[in-house]
């Protein structure tokens, strides 16, 4: 067993663009991640932050034009890491939540692993 691999762990998805969601799908099953839930749109996705089990969410900051902080607020209210992936850079983060977790898009799979592992980590730490 290699510690970089997870074990069952559980992954929200947000992001609007229902191909690049397919694609990060597909990179974090790769990496060994079930998906616990998808959303493409921003009340769909409170829904699901709010019933969904998952041990890591990974939000677009921009889902249909509208910012993805509502999300991130249920999300960190539930206690849950989360990580960001945007084409804004940091600046483009919801205020609030600047000190989370960033993925530039586009990223590799590898760039996606290496923040999965950190924050999980960083979360167990604290």
């Amino acid at each position: 067993m290699t510690p970089s691999k997870p074990s069952g762990g559980a992954v929200f998805l947000v992001e609007d663009e229902a191909m690049i969601r397919m694609m990060v799908a597909d990179m974090l099953e790769d990496l060994g991640y079930t998906i616990a839930a998808e959303a493409g749109e921003i009340d769909q996705a409170i829904k699901l932050a709010r019933a969904t089990n998952f041990d890591i969410a990974i939000l677009d900051v921009n889902v249909n034009g509208k910012l993805i902080s509502p999300v991130a607020g249920v999300i960190a209210a539930r206690n849950r890491p989360f990580i960001f992936a945007t084409g804004y850079g940091t600046q483009g983060l919801p205020p609030e939540f600047r000190d989370r977790p960033a993925l530039q898009k586009p990223f590799q799979m590898e760039s996606l692993a290496a923040m999965i592992e950190r924050t999980l980590r960083g979360t167990a730490a604290a």
